[in-house]
């Protein structure tokens, strides 16, 4: 949560009667949702009579997350009662679908069981502030961008391989689940001492079919990418697809390897327009191939993730990692 999405209104007059949170059908084909009977209030110091806030911990585009102290565990001798809660920033929460969209994250996050995927505990609103929240494990250690940021020229292979595995396994599993997560960087993935873990489902969605009756982001009214790494065709209107979180987690995984964007932190839009190719000295020829074809602007020519998996895993080595990710050997 340590970088925000960068937002983007993608109309100018809209009705204001309409939320940003609008669903996607009733946006396009039915009436607004009427205004809530209660707007919710300020973020108070216990949610639920159960949930202290300690401090703040992070804030995307949407949401800020903090650690909590969940004072039943406490109540009972828990020595680690230590949880992470989400709500929506208080610009987003007075909208009156927004609890909603937070429990379509919830309800996508919790259908996911891998070691890598972050643990989420429960979705609840607060009787006295109708704010909603979710509760989550705890991370400790520190974000991909900042792991990044330290090794300027790049991680070593070795590092390197093991992050990439884990993460690509992390998302293969989503998307074998029919989630899509939609916001894949850097910054929503934390390397530390439960191992790794990808987070913030935040922009996430069903693969078609799967939970429609949850409510979604209109991305006819908004949007909330972040601009260099999303595939070209998001920023050209098109849904949300494996296909665009294959693009995103080749631009992490490049981003891993060399230290740098393969795009000069140019949209994939503004790349595509510039007919720029991302270059791999640096790299072995199988990941320079994956890397490259993970990265291609047209989605039906794009790598996906089996094919960057059989990469990744190709020339195992070990790692100082291994006690980080928590992988067991077979």
């Amino acid at each position: 949560m340590s970088e925000p999405a960068e937002l983007q209104s993608t109309q100018t007059d809209v009705d204001s009667s309409l939320t940003y949170f609008a669903f996607a059908a009733g946006a396009r084909h039915g009436p607004p949702p009427r205004a809530a009977t209660q707007l919710p209030a300020a973020l108070p110091e216990v949610l639920c009579g159960r949930y202290r806030i300690e401090r703040l911990l992070g804030v995307g585009g949407m949401g800020a997350v903090y650690r909590a102290r969940d004072l039943l565990r406490e109540q009972f001798g828990d020595p680690q009662p230590y949880v992470a809660l989400k709500t929506l920033s208080e610009d987003f929460a007075e909208y009156p679908d927004a609890s909603a969209l937070l429990y379509s994250e919830f309800a996508l996050t919790s259908r996911l069981r891998h070691a890598n995927v972050v643990q989420l505990h429960a979705f609840d609103i607060d009787p006295a502030s109708q704010r909603a929240f979710i509760t989550l494990e705890l991370l400790t250690g520190r974000t991909l961008d900042r792991f990044i940021d330290e090794r300027p020229t790049g991680t070593p292979w070795a590092d390197a391989q093991e992050i990439g595995v884990a993460l690509l396994e992390a998302l293969a599993h989503a998307h074998g689940a029919g989630v899509l997560h939609g916001d894949l960087k850097p910054s929503n993935v934390m390397v530390g001492d439960q191992g790794l873990r990808l987070f913030d489902f935040g922009l996430g969605q069903a693969q078609e079919n799967l939970l429609p009756g949850l409510p979604r982001l209109c991305r006819d009214r908004f949007a909330a990418w972040t601009l260099r790494y999303a595939a070209p065709e998001l920023l050209d209107g098109e849904t949300l697809s494996a296909a665009a979180d294959t693009y995103a987690l080749s631009c992490v995984l490049y981003e891993l390897c060399l230290g740098r964007h393969p795009f000069r932190r140019l949209s994939g839009k503004q790349a595509r327009a510039m007919q720029l190719q991302a270059e791999t000295t640096g790299l072995t020829p199988v990941i320079a191939a994956a890397l490259q074809a993970g990265l291609a602007f047209d989605p039906s020519r794009r790598a996906g993730l089996d094919e960057l998996l059989q990469a990744f895993r190709a020339a195992p080595q070990p790692s100082r990692l291994r006690r980080w990710l928590g992988r067991r050997q077979d």
